[in-house]
């Protein structure tokens, strides 16, 4: 039997971007609303996301230029629909954001400072510093918790069956009754970097418990075996290893090198062509090797303009210099590191699967990436679709 109190509109899983936006969302929408999560609120893939979040903002921008730039990424993988609904809402998406308290990073004349992206035709990158994830997250969380939701912290969800036109849930001690659901609980990098014995950027959260559960329930799924390699993951020091140098370093000007000191790829291009170029590099011998073994090539970081680096680059500025190493004087050694689940969840443009009554956003969603995705489109994802994905599962629920 359901606990008193435990009988809600909107059940939400997962504390990530995607999670809190489509539970401020549900409950600015009038819903009761609860959040579910494995661990505290902090736990997330989301608050290490460093690069950025795309939006057409720039003169010679649009969002059509922006979705052809997906699509392109993708490989023509991408369901088209749900990418003009990613970057028709952008600008949307980024004005809700500053609502809640996101302060995005300005030139001194007052305009977004937008940076070119691998993959992207135009410069349409928006950051925070480089810790841009941390400081979308924090402010959702902030709104998050100001409502009147519930949440219900070191709870994982272990259970999910439909009974009586509603849904039932079992997170971790509590029962849970509610009309909808929105599954917004990442990927399985992690889980998956640890049975290949590989390293990844991934919180340890990133299981993928949830997409297996959903599954079993009969939700469609897609590209599930596609897994992204972040093309920059630090290679050494040790304490950084796994770590996810940012893209915007390739933005700013830094080149990608082999032993020779020769570039080998462009190194703005797609995730996926910089990381199979540097695989190529390294095995045909022309890469380096890590002082504890481990394959490598150069990132000649040097070439960023120090006033670029110091507004755009200082959380990564500050990592490396405290390990002994100055990236404006001297390259840092980088490798691929498993980074993200392309695939996922079958949705439509209202984030609903094929599910009734269930909703998905953010990683465990597929089709809006295709089979390959462009940096600072995850998080455009979580709040678009988390947006999205809260106020129809709020309207679903009290219809």
């Amino acid at each position: 039997m359901t606990e008193p109190g435990r009988q809600f509109d909107v059940l939400v899983i997962g504390s990530g971007a995607s999670g809190l936006a489509a539970a401020v969302s549900a409950e600015k929408a009038g819903a009761r609303v609860a959040l579910a999560t494995k661990g505290s609120l902090q736990a997330n893939n989301s608050s290490k996301a460093q690069g950025g979040i795309q939006a057409a903002f720039g003169d010679d921008d649009s969002p059509a230029r922006h979705a052809d730039d997906v699509f392109r990424s993708s490989h023509d993988t991408a369901d088209r629909e749900l990418v003009e609904v990613l970057t028709g809402d952008a600008q949307s998406a980024i004005h809700w954001l500053e609502e809640l308290g996101v302060e995005f990073t300005r030139d001194p004349d007052g305009r977004y400072r937008l940076a070119r992206c691998g993959g992207a035709s135009a410069k349409r990158l928006l950051q925070v510093g480089d810790r841009t994830g941390h400081a979308i997250t924090k402010q959702l969380r902030d709104a998050w918790e100001a409502s009147s939701g519930t949440s219900f912290l070191n709870s994982p969800l272990h259970e999910l069956a439909q009974a009586d036109g509603h849904w039932r849930a079992r997170v971790g001690d509590h029962d849970v009754e509610t009309g909808t659901v929105i599954l917004a609980a990442g990927g399985r990098c992690y889980a998956e970097a640890e049975r290949r014995g590989e390293l990844s950027t991934n919180h340890p959260n990133a299981t993928g418990e949830v997409t297996k559960i959903a599954v079993e329930l009969g939700a469609e799924s897609r590209d599930l075996d596609a897994l992204q390699y972040h093309p920059n993951g630090g290679a050494w020091p040790p304490n950084m290893q796994g770590y996810s140098i940012p893209e915007t370093t390739r933005a700013y000007g830094a080149v990608l090198l082999n032993a020779d000191g020769e570039e080998f790829t462009d190194s703005l291009g797609p995730r996926d062509v910089v990381s199979e170029a540097i695989f190529d590099e390294v095995a045909k011998g022309r890469g380096i090797e890590t002082p504890d073994g481990r394959p490598a090539v150069y990132l000649d970081t040097t070439r960023i303009d120090v006033a670029d680096a110091e507004i755009s680059l200082p959380y990564m500025l500050r990592r490396y210099r405290g390990s002994g190493i100055d990236p404006l004087e001297q390259r840092i050694l980088t490798y691929p590191v498993l980074h993200y689940q392309n695939g996922g969840l079958v949705i439509d443009t209202r984030a609903e699967t094929t599910l009734d009554g269930v909703f998905a956003c953010g990683e465990i969603a597929g089709g809006t990436h295709g089979r390959n995705r462009m940096m600072g489109n995850s998080l455009l994802e979580c709040v678009v679709f988390g947006r999205r994905a809260g106020k129809a599962a709020s309207e679903k629920a009290r219809s």
